[in-house]
């Protein structure tokens, strides 16, 4: 069971210039990294950063301007750090609109379930302090230890992404300034103005005019990454959606929430893009979301995927669709300042910051997969927006169908969720602490899963459990030791609640069918032994095996 931490035994061919992901995932290697940026390779974008010592200017590695002489470049691992030593973002590139590094979300360790819980805005919301709690480490030790990994501490780290939160905001909407730098999380417009002048060149009034005006260099570099052609496994440039003007909010009134209500009678609403590398298997992802979506909750209509969201100040959806080189993501907020975990779950549910090249090396390579891998390369791992989901998932699921499921959980969700009035979206999926004090008519099985569901909800509700930011196996060991909970649901819910890359369920029917089809060991001891093979992304080959005994079935098969 358990995780496993992406490390040499990751096979990946070279890219361009014999250089490969993993030799610049430990930074500093000079060569390494200034062969990629020599060779404008997309695929390193937000693996690291270029920094120009000439222009003070730090750059993604594929930044289309002429490249730098060796004397005057430097590199860093975040743009945090590059921020700190003095670095302003590339406004033609636009560094800060990059996929993540890969790393962050397949490592378990501390210093990535930090940067995961920084993404979501966690520092913003309860400061260091609550970061290194939630962690269980002292302030002084996660500094040292994120500094060491990245280049810089949590400060910066959440510094570097309100400033990017404030630009999408100035870009996309026509909310007030000052209104902005409290959204965006800063503690006054002093501080908004002194932030966004360091990392962007540029006041928030001069660059909210540059995009009336169609950002002049923006464009131009825009149309230079589009007249360059995509190298297999390249990131696509994410950045605020084009429009015509700044977007506009949902009128005051459209929709109601309640329980908890939201914070003022309408909705804001962004548009964003969201970078991924290639490839992706985009209508595969979105046709295993449709078969599992939960009635009010979820809706996918003409490849469009709709789903409710609890957030951190109130509740909110998402509209994802898959475009051409990017996903749009259209975000309805009823509290503005939950943007950034908003754009965080929805690159975590797709599972955007993978890199798809590695994971198809080593599953390809396996005969088993290699054809299906050939067919269909870039398939992706669904995750989630909400772990909890995931876990009431995994116990409703037992040795029922994945319709029977959706059918019980859409029903509690209708009853015991949040209100949401957007059209075929209803309620968001339930809190905790609702499903642990739900009534039995709304809990149809059997008595022993009934128990281990309410108590597996208290255990999240009361923070026992932390299914967003903790240990994958301090969960393991906690969910194990609730009656009625086995491996099988607690590996489901490291594999797509955590987004353990390296899980499997050699015990799963879908995943047993899927095996035969493929002529692969059904039974699970022999199942298990195979899935080595393909390590460390045995949750991957989950999914193709999932995939398998779909398509021979013709409807939904696992998970």
């Amino acid at each position: 069971m358990g995780p496993a931490t992406v490390g040499s035994e990751t096979r990946e061919p070279p890219a361009a210039g014999g250089v490969r992901i993993e030799d610049v995932n430990t930074l500093p290697d000079f060569e390494h990294c200034y062969r990629a940026v020599a060779s404008r390779d997309q695929r390193f974008d937000g693996c690291f950063y270029t920094a120009v010592t000439s222009t003070k200017i730090y750059c993604r590695p594929s930044c289309p301007a002429q490249t730098p002489r060796r004397a005057n470049v430097r590199f860093y691992r975040s743009a945090a750090a590059a921020q700190g030593a003095g670095f302003r973002a590339c406004m033609r590139c636009r560094p800060d609109a990059t996929p993540g590094s890969p790393e962050w979300d397949s490592r378990a360790d501390v210093a990535a379930r930090a940067m995961r819980l920084i993404a979501d805005g966690l520092v913003d919301r309860a400061g260091v302090s609550g970061l290194a709690s939630r962690l269980g480490y002292t302030e002084r030790h996660l500094n040292r230890l994120l500094t060491a990994e990245v280049g810089a501490g949590p400060l910066a780290l959440a510094r570097a992404q309100r400033a990017q939160t404030a630009r999408l905001l100035i870009e996309t909407t026509r909310m007030g300034l000052a209104e902005i730098a409290f959204a965006a999380g800063f503690g006054s417009v002093r501080q908004f103005n002194d932030t966004l002048r360091e990392v962007y060149g540029n006041t928030p009034s001069a660059l909210r005019a540059a995009k009336r005006r169609g950002a002049g260099t923006r464009s131009a570099g825009r149309a230079a990454d589009a007249r360059r052609p995509l190298r297999p496994g390249a990131p696509v440039a994410g950045t605020a959606l084009p429009t015509t003007g700044a977007a506009e909010p949902v009128a005051a009134g459209a929709a109601v929430v309640a329980d908890p209500p939201a914070a003022g009678p309408g909705w804001t609403t962004v548009p964003v893009r969201l970078a991924y590398r290639e490839p992706f298997a985009a209508a595969d992802l979105i046709a295993f979301l449709a078969a599992r979506a939960l009635p009010g909750v979820e809706s996918v209509v003409d490849g469009t995927y709709r789903r409710t969201m609890r957030l951190p100040h109130g509740v909110g959806w998402a509209e994802l669709s898959p475009a051409d080189g990017y996903v749009s993501a259209v975000l309805h907020l009823s509290d503005v300042r939950d943007l950034a975990p908003a754009v965080s779950r929805c690159r975590r549910l797709l599972d955007l910051s993978a890199d798809p090249v590695a994971v198809d090396t080593v599953l390809g390579a396996e005969p088993a997969l290699a054809a299906d891998v050939a067919a269909t390369p870039g398939v992706r791992l669904p995750r989630s927006v909400d772990g909890f989901e995931m876990l009431c998932r995994a116990i409703v699921g037992q040795q029922v169908s994945v319709a029977t499921a959706r059918s019980i959980l859409g029903n509690l969700a209708a009853a015991v969720g949040a209100p949401v009035a957007a059209g075929e979206l209803t309620h968001t999926f339930p809190s905790a602490a609702a499903i642990a004090d739900a009534p039995d008519e709304l809990l149809p099985m059997p008595n022993a899963r009934r128990r281990a569901l309410r108590t597996a909800a208290g255990l999240v509700a009361d923070g026992s459990v932390d299914l967003d930011g903790g240990d994958p196996e301090t969960v393991a060991g906690t969910l194990l030791a609730v009656p009625g909970i086995g491996p099988w649901t607690v590996n489901y819910v490291l594999l797509r609640g955590l987004g353990e890359p390296d899980t499997f369920l050699e015990g799963d029917l879908g995943v047993r069918h899927g095996a035969a089809e493929l002529g692969l060991p059904d039974a699970p001891k022999p199942l298990a032994a195979w899935a080595a093979t393909v390590r460390p992304w045995r949750s991957y080959a989950v999914i193709r095996l999932w995939r398998q005994a779909a398509n021979a079935a013709g409807r939904a098969s696992g998970g």
